[in-house]
């Protein structure tokens, strides 16, 4: 069976076939398919009830901004790798969720807000943190009703997108000239997904639509005129990805809570045994990208 690849319309045959290991909130089984030419893993047919698979619970809110204040040091990296680049200016983040580096952002100085799907996220972030906040899945009518923006950042967003390259597009666009675009997903060319292939936690299928190799993405913002200023495996959120993947392909073998715990130990332990390899550049599970628009 093949299928036509969504970016360069190469004829695409199965890679692999997945179902949702992470959440088991359906034994569907996705079809992924890996193009030939640009080597995109792509998951097709997407499914119709793409919702469905974002529950309530994939989403933890409050009534305050506690948890904002209490997940911030784990978001100051972001922030810190943002002002190398842009010390300050407009910034928009996609795909915020709870929204803890929007809300970092906005206490560093940069004038913050968002674009985010879930209703309830949307209404926390505009009520609660204060972040203007457009609620839309339609990230691309969305970005249209904003002004430019000096940041616009996804932090493990684009994987989910049906339609990223409209979306990277669109984001050029609403970029001001010299503005950055900061970009986090999963390494398809990750050691770990060589070794542990359709079980590997970071396909998340069906949520993780594509995963996309660093250079497709760099090919495809060099053509919108755009430069790489940073492209790594070993920033701090790409090793923390390592960890979270070997912690939970080992805890997926087993839904019992006890054995379950047992397992995510084990997994911490392989990690730290595996760590010298995934330190490698271009090994890790995950890559940050930031891009520059020309001035």
């Amino acid at each position: 069976m093949k299928t036509k690849c969504p970016y360069c319309g190469t004829d695409a045959e199965i890679y692999f076939r997945s179902r949702d290991y992470n959440r088991n909130i359906t034994t569907v089984i996705f079809d992924h398919y890996r193009c030939p030419k640009c080597q995109l893993i792509f998951i097709s047919p997407i499914p119709e009830n793409l919702g469905d698979y974002y529950p309530q619970a994939y989403y933890t809110l409050s009534d305050s901004t506690d948890l904002l204040d209490a997940g911030a040091a784990n978001e100051q990296y972001k922030i810190d790798i943002i002002k190398h680049f842009m010390p300050q200016g407009r910034l928009l983040e996609i795909g915020p969720s709870l929204g803890c580096f929007t809300y970092l952002a906005k206490k560093s100085g940069f004038e913050a807000e968002a674009i985010e799907m879930d209703a309830r996220c949307s209404k926390f972030l505009n009520e609660i943190a204060g972040i203007p906040t457009v609620n839309s899945s339609d990230t691309c009518g969305a970005l249209k009703s904003l002004k430019p923006f000096d940041v616009i950042a996804l932090w493990h967003v684009i994987e989910h997108l049906p339609n990223p390259w409209e979306t990277l597009e669109a984001i050029s666009d609403k970029l001001n000239p010299g503005g950055i675009l900061v970009l986090a997903a999963p390494n398809p060319d990750a050691f770990q997904f060589h070794v542990l292939g359709r079980y590997w936690p970071h396909a998340d299928a069906p949520r993780h639509l594509m995963l996309i190799p660093s250079k497709l993405l760099v090919e495809k913002m060099a053509a919108l005129g755009m430069t790489v200023e940073l492209l790594t495996t070993t920033d701090k959120g790409g090793l923390g990805w390592n960890i979270f993947g070997w912690e939970f392909f080992f805890s997926n073998l087993c839904s019992l809570r006890k054995i379950n715990r047992a397992l995510h130990i084990i997994g911490r332990m392989v990690a730290k045994l595996l760590s010298p390899i995934e330190k490698i550049e271009g090994k890790g599970s995950a890559y940050t990208i930031v891009f520059r628009k020309a001035a």
